[in-house]
């Protein structure tokens, strides 16, 4: 579900940025590629954020602290 978004969204960015460090694609290519990744690693942080607040939640004692 989610995760499978994620992975699947990281998936993408690890191949624009292969494609990227390779040099081989035209600029225009280049750009829409870049902004494809900028969108893939958006989703990806966003997703950690949700992942990383669920643990905290998770591990938060009553008090406030942190088991």
């Amino acid at each position: 579900m989610a995760t499978d978004k994620f992975e699947v969204s990281l998936k993408k960015l690890e191949d624009i940025v292969a494609k990227l460090e390779a040099g081989t694609l035209p600029l225009d290519a280049s750009i829409k590629a870049f902004e494809e990744g900028v969108r893939h690693a958006a989703f990806c942080n966003e997703r950690l954020g949700e992942a990383e607040r669920t643990v905290e939640q998770l591990l938060r004692k009553r008090d406030g602290s942190f088991t």
